[in-house]
């Protein structure tokens, strides 16, 4: 099991680091989307790289602040399982 970690710096940073957690669970976009009671299009969109004014805010924060955002999750689903 190895542990992934990803930097966000932008909405794509983010879409990407949702999308590669989500597939390390083996998860589709419509069960990923179901578990949270929203549509599968806006999982598709985050995954995506859409920006939000939201998302633009706390990055903009983030960048003037030092602060860094960052993203980890177990990659644990081997293919074939």
């Amino acid at each position: 099991m190895a542990v992934r970690t990803a930097r966000l710096r932008a909405p794509a940073d983010i879409g990407l680091a949702v999308q590669q957690a989500r597939l390390a669970r083996g998860m589709s976009q419509s069960e990923l989307a179901a578990e949270l009671g929203i549509l599968q299009s806006a999982i598709s969109e985050i995954e995506g790289g859409k920006s939000t004014i939201y998302l633009r805010r706390l990055l903009s924060i983030a960048r003037v602040t030092g602060l860094e955002l960052t993203a980890s999750w177990e990659d644990d689903h081997e293919p074939g399982r």
